[in-house]
């Protein structure tokens, strides 16, 4: 019985993982920067900033203008965890890890169009940087999400993408 009893103790201890696989946290993010700059100049900012992440409160959402009709801009996405100071930039990461990370566009009304400017490094969609088309005049939103560890590739849509979002906010805008 004591041999038996000290074989199964010798099993049941034994270490199968010696190398565990590095546990990689997922990103806190409160701030959604997104600058849009004409072709002729000028820039419009939108924000979503959420400081208490899950908490109750809604994410405070700015747009600093409308934006002109007819025009193509080009936009450049930032990433802050400002519940850390100084605040730590998120983006950095994201680029580091460009293979893990996608950020999808969907938008809508005078809107007219969102193509990717920036691919991972096996040449994928990122979506740090990407160009935007308004029609014309009128009212349209805009919805960024960002997901880690999406299908790539993938058909450009959150459907086929999988994987968990980061973050995700729609952005209403005038087009003037």
């Amino acid at each position: 019985m004591l041999l038996m009893g000290s074989s199964f103790l010798s099993i049941s201890c034994s270490d199968d993982n010696d190398d565990p696989e590095a546990v990689d946290e997922e990103e806190v993010i409160t701030t959604m920067n997104v600058t849009l700059t004409a072709s002729a100049g000028g820039a419009i900012s939108l924000e979503s900033q959420d400081l208490d992440g899950d908490g109750p409160d809604a994410p405070v959402v700015t747009v600093s203008g409308a934006l002109q009709a007819n025009t193509t801009y080009s936009g450049s996405i930032s990433l802050l965890n400002e519940t850390e100071t100084p605040a730590d930039n998120i983006t950095v990461e994201v680029a580091e890890e460009d293979e893990e990370h996608q950020f999808f566009f969907t938008a809508g009304g005078a809107i007219t169009e969102v193509t990717y400017a920036d691919e991972d490094a096996n040449g994928n969609p990122l979506g740090l940087s990407f160009t935007l088309t308004t029609g014309d005049a009128g009212s349209g939103t805009l919805q960024i999400t960002l997901r880690h560890e999406p299908k790539k590739p993938n058909d450009g849509t959150l459907a086929d993408a999988g994987g968990a979002t980061d973050i995700a906010q729609t952005f209403t805008v005038e087009v003037e």
